[in-house]
């Protein structure tokens, strides 16, 4: 894992940096796009780390009830705290549960992004996705939502449900 620190310190993509990062927790390969999301078509895992409320709903109107996104991660952070989806994009109880968790950038909290300095941040997220990504790949259950409080120790996790939605192997 340590190659993946030095990666991060060096002027390499964000997305660069998590596919790295996962393949060292997890050995779970990513294919990583680094590029702005524009109303492309999804397909696969879907791992939302976006900086707005505005482009999270932009990604939730592509995927949800696409059988070509068995699952969406969507990861929000904001100082030492964070909070990471996994939603299956075709099961009605997910879309539900999703979409009453989704607001407009005016309504959510603004707390500064881990201060670049604070490693362990995004270090955490990425390491939880990563955790999921495998959990995904081994076919085991996913909690539907993930919070956690760094300067408490607070980790809560939500309950899961087997999936329902149908997608291409």
């Amino acid at each position: 894992m340590g190659k993946t620190f030095v990666a991060l310190a060096v002027a390499v993509s964000v997305v660069e940096a998590l596919a790295e990062l996962v393949w060292d927790l997890s050995e779970v390969r990513i294919q990583p796009r680094n590029e702005r999301y524009r109303g492309q078509r999804l397909q696969g895992v879907v791992i939302a780390a976006t900086d707005t409320m505005a482009s999270r709903q932009d990604v939730w109107n592509r995927v949800r009830l696409d059988t070509a996104v068995p699952l969406l991660i969507d990861a929000r952070m904001g100082a030492e705290l964070g909070r990471i989806y996994a939603i299956r994009p075709c099961a009605p109880e997910d879309i539900d549960f999703y979409e009453l968790n989704l607001y407009s950038s005016a309504e959510a909290e603004r707390l500064p992004c881990s201060a670049r300095s604070i490693i362990y941040c995004p270090a955490v997220t990425a390491a939880l996705i990563a955790s999921f990504l495998k959990r995904f790949a081994l076919g085991d259950r996913l909690p539907s939502e993930v919070l956690f409080d760094l300067p408490s120790l607070r980790l809560v996790t939500s309950a899961s449900s087997p999936a329902e939605c149908t997608f291409p192997v």
